[in-house]
């Protein structure tokens, strides 16, 4: 039995994958993965995910250069979630961020606070749309 034969894909066809920057520890993004985007993943050492919204594959980084090198790949103890190790070149976030997570809820839950500068203006990284 190998690896994929383990997890345990939604209804869709999809499982959640977290991506963590294997130096520091920093969650950077959560997105989607069907199996060929896993595949393809572990072909090239690059990550690729399910976009959703558009319904198609695409690999981090392929219109900002902000790539992911994927340095060990995990999954749960359920199989239902992935972990994947990675050397990120530029922000995570396609606003600019080092990882999408750079908001902060207050304690109250009433507010929240941008926690990390942010590198590049989306303008900069995708040009004006």
């Amino acid at each position: 039995m190998t690896f994929l034969d383990q997890l345990k894909f939604d209804a869709s066809g999809l499982i959640p994958a977290i991506i963590q920057e294997q130096s520091s520890g920093r969650v950077l993004m959560m997105a989607w993965m069907n199996r060929a985007s896993l595949e393809k993943t572990l072909a090239t050492g690059k990550t690729h995910f399910w976009s959703r919204s558009r319904q198609k594959c695409w690999m981090k980084g392929g219109s900002s250069d902000h790539t992911q090198s994927v340095k060990n790949n995990a999954f749960d103890c359920d199989g239902d979630t992935l972990l994947l190790q990675v050397e990120q070149v530029g922000a995570a976030c396609h606003e600019g961020y080092q990882s999408c997570f750079f908001r902060s809820v207050d304690g109250s839950g009433s507010g929240y606070q941008i926690t990390e500068p942010q590198l590049e203006k989306p303008e900069q990284i995708y040009g004006k749309k």
